[in-house]
C-alpha cells in the first residue's frame, strides 16, 4: 500500500480499509465458474455462496435481484454457474465479495464436453488401464457401502446381497450423493473404508438421475481418490445408460445397485450346487478308478502264472531235474575218462620206476653221500656203501 508505518506509528483501520478498497477497485471484471451452495434472497439484493467443485474454497457473491431472477431455470443449491462480476471490498464489514452483473447456468452440452475432456485427460494418465483393475474377493469379510441416506440404492444392494449370502457383513456409510457436499462426503467415506483392514470391497451406489445429478461421480477429485484406493471399488451409479467417469476408474462397473449386490458376494445356493456337483464328479472319478483297477487286478489274477502258480514251478522243476541228470552223467563220464587216464599214467610210472627194477632182483649201490656207484674202480677199499634192494637196505664195506 506504500504507507509508512511502524509499531510506534501504526495505521488506523480506516486507512488500511480504504487502501484495500482502492486497490481492489483497480481489478477488472472476471468470469468465475463454480457451484451454488447457498441462495439468500433479500429485498433488492441476492446473496450467493459460490463453491469450487474440486478444492475446499468458496466465495461470496452479491447481485441485484433482477440479475438472479433472469436466470432460467431458477438458481438452486448445487447448480453449476458461470458469473461475470467484479471483486469488491466492503470496508464497513471488512469482507470481500464478487458483485455479479451476469449469471449463466452451465448447459448440459457444455458439461458433457468438459466431462469428455476430463475423460481424455484421465485416460492419458492411465487411470482407466485394465492392468490396474483389482479383482474382487470371492467371499469378502466385510463390504463397505457408500450411498445416500435411506435410499433405494442402499436397499437394493443390501437385500440382493443378503438374499445371495445371508451372512454377509456391511459397513454402510450414508453420505450426500447429490449437490455441492456430495464429492467431499463420498471421498471422506471412501478413505475411511479403505483404511479399515476388515473391509475387503467398497461399493459406491446411487440411483438414476439427470446428468447434473450424477456430476459428483464424474468429479476429478473423486476419480483420483478411487484410483488411489488399495481396496477394490465397485461402481453402481444410476442405470445402464448412465456412465459417469467413476465407472471407468472403478475396478468393477455394475449397471445398477441391484447388480452390485449380486456381484460382491457369491450365491450360497449356486455355490452349494457347485459343491454337490464337484462331489458327484469326484465320486464318479473315484468309482471309475476303482473299477478300472479292479478289472486290471482280475485280468492279472486270471493269467496262468497267477491262476496256477505251481504249473510254472513244476515245469521248471522238471527242467532242473533233467539238467541235474545231464550234469551227473557228464560229470561221471569226465571222471571215468580221468580215472582211465590216471590208471594209464600210473601204469607207465610204475613200469618206469626204479622200484620196479629192484622188484625184478636188481640192487642200487650208493656211497656215503647217497650218490649211485656206477664204477667199482671209483670206490676205494674200505669205503662204506649201502645197497638198496627191492625191500630194505644193506650196509657193506668195499674190499
Amino acid at each position: 500500500m506504500g504507507l509508512a508505518n511502524s509499531a510506534e506509528q501504526p495505521l488506523p483501520v480506516r486507512t488500511v480499509a480504504r487502501s484495500l478498497v482502492e486497490w481492489i477497485d483497480k481489478l477488472g471484471r472476471v468470469w468465475v465458474e463454480g457451484q451454488v451452495t447457498q441462495v439468500s434472497k433479500r429485498p433488492g439484493t441476492v446473496y450467493l455462496t459460490l463453491r469450487d467443485p474440486v478444492a475446499d474454497m468458496s466465495l461470496s457473491v452479491t447481485c441485484a435481484r433482477g440479475v438472479c431472477e433472469a436466470v432460467v431455470p431458477p438458481l438452486t443449491e448445487g447448480t453449476r454457474v458461470v458469473i461475470h462480476g467484479k471483486p469488491e471490498f466492503y470496508a464497513g464489514r471488512g469482507t470481500l465479495s464478487l458483485k455479479a452483473i451476469e449469471i449463466r447456468q452451465v448447459g448440459v452440452g457444455e458439461l458433457l464436453a468438459r466431462l469428455e475432456r476430463l475423460k481424455v485427460l484421465l485416460g492419458q494418465e492411465g487411470l482407466f488401464a485394465p492392468h490396474l483393475k483389482k479383482p474382487l474377493p470371492f467371499l469378502p469379510r466385510r463390504v463397505g457401502l457408500i450411498t445416500g441416506r435411506a435410499s433405494a440404492a442402499e436397499r437394493d444392494v443390501l437385500e440382493n446381497a443378503r438374499r445371495r449370502w445371508p451372512a454377509v457383513d456391511f459397513d454402510v456409510r450414508e453420505v450426500a450423493v447429490q449437490g455441492h457436499l456430495a464429492v467431499e462426503q463420498v471421498i471422506g467415506a471412501l478413505q475411511a473404508l479403505d483404511a479399515s483392514p476388515e473391509v475387503d470391497v467398497i461399493v459406491i451406489a446411487r440411483g438414476g438421475g439427470s446428468v447434473e445429478d450424477l456430476l459428483p461421480f464424474s468429479d476429478e477429485a473423486l476419480c483420483r481418490a478411487v484410483a488411489r484406493c488399495r481396496t477394490p471399488v465397485v461402481s453402481a451409479i444410476g442405470h445402464e445408460p448412465d456412465s459417469p467417469l467413476l465407472d471407468l476408474v472403478a475396478d468393477v462397473r455394475c449397471s445398477t445397485p441391484t447388480d452390485a449386490g449380486k456381484r460382491v458376494v457369491p450365491d450360497v445356493q449356486e455355490e452349494g450346487q457347485r459343491v454337490r456337483q464337484a462331489r458327484d464328479r469326484c465320486r464318479r472319478v473315484v468309482t471309475q478308478l476303482v473299477s478300472t483297477e479292479r478289472a486290471r487286478l482280475d485280468a492279472v489274477r486270471s493269467r496262468p502264472a497267477l491262476a496256477d502258480p505251481t504249473s510254472l514251478v513244476e515245469a521248471r522243476r522238471h527242467d532242473v531235474d533233467a539238467l541235474r541228470e545231464r550234469a551227473r552223467r557228464c560229470t561221471g563220464a569226465q571222471l571215468e575218462r580221468a580215472q582211465s587216464d590216471l590208471d594209464h599214467v600210473l601204469a607207465r610210472v610204475v613200469a618206469l620206476s626204479p622200484q620196479a627194477t629192484l622188484d625184478r632182483g636188481y640192487a642200487v649201490v650208493q656211497d656215503e653221500e647217497g650218490a649211485v656207484v656206477r664204477d667199482a674202480d671209483a670206490v676205494p677199499p674200505g669205503t662204506d656203501l649201502q645197497v638198496r634192494l627191492a625191500s630194505g637196505v644193506l650196509f657193506v664195506t668195499a674190499e
